[in-house]
């Protein structure tokens, strides 16, 4: 099985920090026994807590991602994990934020833990960075090999009505801030190009997962287009579209139309 490649080798640091954020639901041991060397994890980072929280006290808990407009989307998206969530006796939160850093290391050793706490207890994970969730199954499918350290693997990208309505999409990612880059957003791009805008999202993301750093004004080339994208770095980490910073693109000849 073909190893999966944690570098960095586009990397230049940025003053922003990585955010991680995983609950698995489940039930645990008081001091789960993780086999971690199995999943390649040297245990969590420093800088990332787990947290447990007893069924009890979720029914309380404000940040309940089942909940809300989130656990609705989760919900339709994978109903069963879902169930599995909600029927646990208890979750167990892995949160933390970390200095950029030239490797992806800090990444591999929570996914690790991950993988344990489902061998130990664990029925469901959710990632609420790009509004999924998975069965064990699924998380040990979609993070298997050289998958596991795939920039899509960890990114959502995403495509829908821009606010004109459905002559023109927006597509934009959700999950960056794993990497201490901004998301990607490119507006009002008509039906006939969504697939090379989303080729174009990919490409960004695959660059700022290994390291890459976009300032305001920069000009992104793509096939197809002489003058490139330009870039507009803005947004807030409470923005609830992306829950980060973003790059906002607007596809060529909006300008002109809008």
């Amino acid at each position: 099985m073909t190893e999966p490649d944690w570098s960095r080798p586009h990397w230049t640091r940025d003053e922003a920090k990585a955010m991680l954020l995983y609950f698995v639901f489940g039930g645990f041991a008081a001091e789960p026994q993780l086999d971690l060397s199995a999943h390649g994890s040297h245990g969590l980072p420093p800088e990332v807590e787990m947290r447990r929280i007893p069924k009890a006290a979720l029914a309380h808990w404000e940040g309940h991602p089942l909940r809300g407009a989130l656990g609705e989307i989760l919900r339709e998206g994978n109903p069963a994990a879902f169930e599995a969530a909600r029927k646990a006796p208890e979750c167990l939160m892995l949160r933390g934020e970390l200095a950029d850093a030239d490797s992806l290391a800090y990444l591999a050793d929570t996914l690790g833990v991950v993988a344990a706490l489902l061998e130990a207890g664990g029925a469901a994970v959710v990632d609420p960075q790009i509004l999924e969730m998975f069965t064990p199954a699924e998380w040990r499918a979609r993070y298997a090999g050289a998958a596991a350290a795939a920039p899509r693997s960890h990114v959502a990208i995403l495509c829908n009505d821009d606010a004109a309505g459905d002559v023109e999409q927006w597509i934009h990612t959700r999950g960056m801030r794993k990497f201490a880059r901004p998301d990607i957003s490119i507006r009002r791009v008509p039906k006939t190009e969504v697939q090379r805008a989303g080729a174009v999202a990919a490409r960004l993301v695959e660059l700022g997962v290994r390291g890459m750093r976009f300032g305001d004004g920069s000009v992104v080339e793509a096939e197809g287009l002489p003058a490139g994208l330009k870039t507009t770095r803005g947004g807030s980490l409470d923005d609830p579209e992306f829950n980060n910073m973003h790059l906002e693109l607007t596809w060529p000849g909006a300008e002109q139309a809008g």
